[in-house]
């Protein structure tokens, strides 16, 4: 594996779009509909934080 997906900021990355896309399938298959629309958004907005963190802490 490259140093990014060893990095600590890639694995935050991966867990938060993981959750996302979990959130979102589960809600589509109206299996959690109890979620507001903002949890997937926020979700999504941790994955692009976390992938720039990753992608920065690469640069070093």
């Amino acid at each position: 594996m490259g140093r990014f997906a060893q990095s600590w900021a890639s694995k935050w990355f991966f867990f938060f779009l993981s959750g996302a896309i979990a959130v979102y399938v589960l809600r589509g298959l109206e299996v959690i509909t109890f979620f507001p629309g903002f949890v997937i958004w926020g979700l999504v907005l941790l994955a692009i934080l976390a992938g720039l963190l990753a992608a920065l802490e690469n640069l070093r």
